[in-house]
């Protein structure tokens, strides 16, 4: 079904340190915006508590163009915060996440806006199928990621998936909907549901700067990703717990068999430490995930809010 053309579109840009690509994304995105004269863009730039001077190039753009917008942090509070911040201020009929730095390639979105508007699709989502210029490692634990998730969770999360996604308003809203604090928005967007119409394309580098995301901080966004959508990981601690319960038991009654037949000579202590330091070690980390859980929870029942908001030029939404 065909949906009523010439609505505002919103384009929610998470930035932190971008000073060099912020002014390369706003003429590209320029580029695109010609093309689509059935859609009014308005650029929304989420200040993310950047250290450069990334809030004075959104405050100059601004100056220069009404369409520009921009939301600024106290302090850095990472991009989950900075995307839903935005998703809560854009006043769009539509609205994509995009990243500044132009991975996300702002030639996909007419395409995107035709396929919403035309099709019976709520969100228009992208994936990457193929990491050129990424490191083998990390590409390498990103897909044992994603095929771990796709068996532990029951929500949809794609392989390759980007937060690089047009949605519709009804979308938006149900995503703002969803007030927890630790988010995971590949996990949040399948949690959700609606009809989504997946473009693929292949990995592009960056425009300008460096990546923010090193391997350890991936490393935990993936755990957040874990926890988040799944508690796999606490029914195999339990697993565990059953399992070596099972072997204890049985290597009790060896022992007894062994000391009523044959006497009880001192030996073994080396390999009993060993069983010692190693049954020590499960226990620890049965405990680490129990304690990953319940530190999430402590900070849900905190009720913080996800952002705080220094400055801005534009309203909050209200549904």
């Amino acid at each position: 079904m065909e949906r009523e053309k010439n609505q505002i579109l919103y384009l929610v840009i998470p930035c932190y340190n971008e000073q060099e690509a912020i002014p390369i994304f706003y003429d590209a995105i320029m580029k695109t915006a010609a093309e689509m004269p059935e859609a009014r863009l308005e650029v929304l730039f989420v200040n993310d508590g950047s250290k450069d001077a990334s809030l004075s190039e959104m405050k100059r753009l601004a100056e220069q163009d009404d369409h520009v917008k921009y939301v600024s942090f106290s302090r850095n509070f990472g991009k989950e915060a900075a995307m839903y911040a935005g998703l809560s201020y854009a006043d769009g009929d539509y609205v994509a996440i995009m990243d500044v730095d132009l991975q996300d390639p702002p030639g996909l979105l007419p395409e995107m806006y035709r396929i919403i508007t035309t099709e019976d699709y709520d969100s228009v989502a992208t994936r990457r199928v193929t990491r050129k210029g990424e490191p083998p490692i990390r590409s390498f634990f990103a897909r044992r990621f994603y095929a771990l998730m796709h068996r532990l969770s029951k929500t949809d999360i794609v392989d390759g998936a980007r937060d690089y996604r047009l949605m519709t308003r009804q979308f938006v809203d149900e995503l703002l909907r969803l007030g927890e604090y630790n988010r995971f928005s590949k996990g949040l967007f399948g949690w959700v549901g609606f009809n989504t119409k997946w473009l693929e394309y292949e990995n592009v580098e960056r425009s300008a700067g460096e990546t923010k995301w090193s391997f350890w901080k991936l490393l935990i966004y993936s755990i957040e990703g874990i926890v988040g959508f799944t508690t796999a990981p606490l029914v195999m601690a339990a697993f565990l717990g059953v399992f070596f319960c099972v072997v204890a038991f049985l290597a009790l009654c060896f022992i007894i068999v062994r000391t009523v037949m044959y006497g009880d000579p001192v030996s073994g202590w080396p390999s009993m430490t060993c069983i010692i330091i190693f049954l020590g070690g499960i226990q620890l980390f049965c405990i680490g995930i129990l304690g990953e859980y319940l530190a999430k929870t402590y900070m849900e029942t905190k009720h913080r809010p996800i952002f705080i908001c220094k400055e801005t030029n534009v309203e909050r939404y209200e549904r």
